[in-house]
């Protein structure tokens, strides 16, 4: 799936949060309705089967209940996405990103091959469902995907996050079986716009201490083999993953780049000149060189992470929605706040409540720049009917439709609707967010604190609704001026 995904390692935020963010996109010409669920425990022995690739898995013991964000139309699977296990380990799969011929020949793909029947690998389709309710560290989560993607395989590159209280890490698939994880530094955050975007990796701590490298047992002995690594010079045990195995095509500097060139441009503003490549720098929008991890030039808050995964390259020529440059250059980049999100989950595990109540899942439906979003305590059995009960059909009668319809129409008339979207931002999440700060307090039903904010979803939704039809109304091309009374 075309997503952007941020991480924040407790350093870098504002309150010493790990956090993992995503955009979940569809494809162009396509919307895919979701929802947000509390899933029991799965059952041990009980048979998973993928409809992409048709691989049947037997599950194991030991699994949990869990959250998750999964599709409202069945018909391709899952598509779980996102969400914590009862033990506060958080998962995001995935970021499809990139990769090259030398890697896709030296590993192809494991794709489904409906002439024989024989299964494909994993996917984005499975990879929650199979591995969050039996992760008990984001170490483990890596180590439990890693294991499945040499035993079967996946059919796409993707990239993962998993996260605890204490670490967050990321794994990249390398061709159909090999894979890579690198562990956030603490004091940064990471950008990822459907690239691989991994660009130093320690083969020897990978091999050795594992401190913060993880990968697939054989890698070094393949790498060699297929003479993957581009390293100039004496190797030592650090290469460019980024270099080795992923892209970096003409496609690439106008959908991938420029939105972490965008991302980064508004967190670190001074470490630029973002417009304009100083000597011996490249910061452009299209870019080889912008970093997978950097140091932000603050601490990091949610509102940041909404920010950033709404952008469309405000203040800049870039903007489809800005006066600045041309009708040309105003299509150039992807935008990361696009017609085509479908759901953000930011997953925050916050250090200073309790571990039942820690895990927060923030979601937020349709596109982008016009929705809200709004925390959810993830340590729960069920969900509300507002939030879970995506219809594939399109009514306003829960919050993904709701949001979708509010953005088309706020789209369509944006000057005079910015301002009622502004203010149902402000508004809904900061109430939202106090609701979150009662409970805290008072050690409150973690359901039914929930189930408020799912009542506020629909209240402020509503209200933003009638504002944005009308002034959508109020500018379609059959007016008129002159009535009759």
């Amino acid at each position: 799936m075309p997503c952007t995904t941020i991480l924040v390692g407790k350093k870098a935020s504002y309150d010493g949060s790990t956090i993992v963010a995503r955009n979940e996109d569809s494809c162009n010409g396509e919307f895919c309705p979701k929802r947000f669920v509390a899933r029991s425990a799965p059952e041990a022995g009980s048979v998973y089967k993928s409809v992409i690739s048709h691989l049947e898995i037997t599950l194991p013991e030991g699994g949990m209940p869990y959250t998750a964000m999964p599709n409202a139309d069945l018909k391709e699977g899952l598509w779980e996405e996102a969400g914590f296990n009862a033990l506060n380990v958080g998962m995001s799969a995935t970021e499809t990103i990139t990769s090259n011929e030398r890697v896709l020949a030296a590993d192809p793909l494991v794709r489904y091959d409906k002439e024989t029947g024989t299964p494909g690998g994993i996917g984005e389709e499975d990879m929650v469902t199979l591995v969050l309710p039996y992760a008990t560290s984001a170490r483990d989560g890596v180590l439990r995907m890693g294991a499945l993607l040499e035993e079967h395989g996946t059919y796409e590159m993707n990239g993962i996050a998993f996260s605890d209280a204490d670490e967050i890490w990321w794994l990249e698939t390398v061709g159909g079986h090999h894979w890579i994880a690198r562990r956030v530094p603490d004091d940064c955050y990471v950008t990822m716009p459907n690239q691989l975007g991994i660009d130093d990796f320690d083969l020897d701590d990978a091999f050795g201490a594992q401190e913060d490298h993880l990968c697939s047992v054989d890698l070094r002995e393949w790498m060699d083999e297929n003479h993957l690594d581009l390293t100039l010079g004496v190797r030592g045990s650090h290469f460019n993953p980024r270099d080795a195995f992923g892209s970096h095509s003409d496609s690439d500097h106008v959908y991938n780049t420029p939105r972490a060139w965008d991302m980064q441009r508004f967190l670190n503003p001074h470490a630029g000149p973002w417009e304009t490549a100083a000597p011996g720098e490249d910061f452009g929008p299209e870019s080889n060189c912008i970093p997978w991890c950097r140091e932000p030039e603050r601490k990091v808050t949610i509102e940041d992470v909404k920010y950033v995964l709404s952008l469309h390259y405000q203040g800049t020529p870039y903007d489809p929605y800005g006066t600045a440059g041309t009708a040309a250059s105003r299509g150039r980049y992807r935008p990361i706040g696009i017609n085509r999100n479908g759901q953000l989950a930011v997953l925050q595990l916050r250090p200073y409540v309790s571990a039942d109540r820690a895990a927060l899942q923030w979601i937020a439906f349709g596109s982008n720049p016009f929705n809200a979003l709004v925390p959810l305590y993830a340590n729960v059995r069920e969900a509300p009917a507002y939030l879970e009960n995506t219809t594939t059909h399109v009514t306003s009668d829960n919050f993904y439709w709701a949001n979708r319809i509010a953005g088309a129409l706020a789209d369509a008339a944006y000057g005079a609707s910015l301002a009622h979207v502004e203010r149902y931002q402000e508004a809904l999440q900061s109430r939202c967010a106090a609701l979150v700060r009662e409970c805290d307090a008072r050690e409150g039903n973690l359901a039914a604190c929930n189930q408020a904010i799912a009542d506020e979803c629909r209240k402020a939704t509503d209200d933003l609704l009638d504002k944005v039809l009308f002034e959508a109304s109020m500018r379609m091309r059959n007016g008129f001026s002159m009535s009759d009374n």
